[in-house]
């Protein structure tokens, strides 16, 4: 064996080792509430206003995608029905 391979390996023997020796520690019932208390402090919310802007946008862009789809569907079956008209002007 090589000097390197050596050294990984001795490497992977003390991090094994390590990790064997920590212990995790569960936080009492207590102190976990605690802690989301905390990170719920640290959430940005938005505010009333924002939030009617952001569903005025939403809303109006939900209605305007559907008339496009509903304008783009119009357009094929009229297409569709003059293609088959053309076709059965064509074929008798």
């Amino acid at each position: 064996m090589s000097s390197s391979v050596k050294k990984m390996e001795g490497k992977k023997l003390r991090q094994n080792s390590q990790n064997q020796s920590k212990t995790v520690k569960t936080p009492s019932p207590v102190q976990f509430v605690g802690d989301i208390k905390t990170e719920f402090n640290k959430i940005s919310w938005t505010s009333r206003e924002e939030l009617k802007t952001y569903t005025q946008i939403v809303v109006g862009a939900t209605f305007i995608m559907g008339l496009s789809i509903y304008a783009i569907d119009l357009l094929i079956q009229g297409a569709l029905t003059g293609l088959g008209n053309t076709i059965r002007l064509i074929t008798g």
